[in-house]
């Protein structure tokens, strides 16, 4: 459940506060992002216009992303394509062509939000398509600024569609590490209420599963790649960090962050399934506690209630960079351990959803 300012933010505390000491995991030797190959469905690559600056172009959709590997993999995809893109980038927190948007920017924010993101204009299918990383979240500077940057996205660049992509972690034991769920609906969790009680946010809207259906499509994607060294790597590395001594078994039962052969990608917009989205620590585990939700993150729900307000058709295409942990582990090390995991995977895991995004929209 990404929330894209700070990804420790959604996973509680960490194991020891000590030492003001960062961790920052990888994987050793990790591969490129590859070339897309647009052509192998019988696309071609989004073209990039002049992107203006100073306000919002129109556009007849807005994909939004969040954190610095969401927006590596966006800017791969959708603009940069025929090339590689390297392992490093994934931490990378500027790209050329894109420009800083602060219009009527929120008073009563913290001093260091000074912005409310960056935007690109891209042509998906001859159709404008403006991209747009958010420095705007519930977590962070909260739900009433990520309201107001969703009613100028609106106001601003008339879209008939606001989609959401990013990071999530699982809900169900199924999804191994970058399964791709898109849904149309959001339901905010609330501590104070019951389950049942938790409001939900529907859109109309159904994706095009034309280029998903193409045989082939999975030409497009790539596989995470969680080789078992990696992985007992990260343990090492985990177990360093946090002075802990967990084997990779206990930290990773049956292989949920062994990605699959060919990444699921499962689209069930337009129905009723749901994603969760909250603004504390919750972490879907193997004993099934949220696998009635197809993710969780941290801003959605309130996108949809957002354009809800307005009729703005919207949508969310969630990529799982954490998989359940298993609940037998203390809800820090949960939490730590997913941590790690998105770091050192979530650049695949947002490649694969940033095409199937691309894919509805082309």
């Amino acid at each position: 459940m990404h929330t894209g300012h700070n990804p420790k933010l959604r996973f509680g505390i960490s194991l020891r506060e000590a030492e003001g000491s960062s961790f920052s995991p990888g994987i050793a030797d990790g591969p490129p992002l590859p070339v897309v190959k647009y052509s192998a469905v019988g696309k071609t690559a989004p073209s990039l216009p002049t992107t203006p600056r100073g306000g919002l172009p129109k556009a007849t959709a807005v994909v939004m992303t969040w954190a610095d590997a969401e927006w590596a993999a966006l800017q791969h995809v959708f603009c940069a394509g025929g090339s590689a893109m390297p392992y490093s980038a994934r931490s990378r927190s500027t790209w050329t062509g894109w420009e800083e948007y602060s219009t009527n920017l929120k008073s009563g924010g913290p001093s260091d939000w000074t912005y409310w993101g960056y935007y690109r204009l891209v042509e998906v299918g001859g159709k404008p398509v403006l991209l747009f990383k958010s420095n705007t979240h519930l977590d962070w500077p909260g739900a009433a600024y990520l309201e107001a940057l969703i009613q100028q996205l609106v106001a601003d660049a008339q879209p008939g569609l606001i989609l959401s992509i990013g990071t999530a972690g699982g809900a169900k034991p199924q999804d191994h590490i970058g399964t791709v769920r898109a849904v149309s609906a959001g339901t905010l969790y609330e501590a104070a209420q019951p389950p049942a009680g938790w409001p939900e946010y529907k859109s109309p809207w159904k994706a095009s599963d034309q280029v998903l259906r193409n045989p082939q499509f999975k030409q497009l994607l790539f596989p995470t790649p969680t080789r078992t060294t990696d992985l007992q790597t990260l343990c090492s590395q985990f177990n360093r960090q946090y002075r802990t001594s967990y084997t990779l078994s206990q930290l990773d039962p049956n292989g949920l962050a062994s990605g699959d052969v060919w990444p699921q990608i499962d689209d069930q917009t337009g129905g009723g399934a749901s994603l969760l989205t909250t603004s504390t620590f919750v972490v879907g585990t193997t004993s099934g506690n949220y696998q009635n939700y197809t993710s969780i993150e941290m801003d959605d729900a309130v996108i949809g209630e957002a354009c809800a307000s307005s009729g703005t058709p919207f949508g969310f295409v969630r990529n799982i960079s954490d998989p359940v942990q298993s609940a037998a582990l203390p809800p820090k090390v949960q939490g730590a351990w997913g941590s790690a995991l998105y770091d050192a995977y979530g650049f695949y895991t947002s490649y694969n959803g940033a095409v199937a995004a691309w894919a509805m929209l082309a």
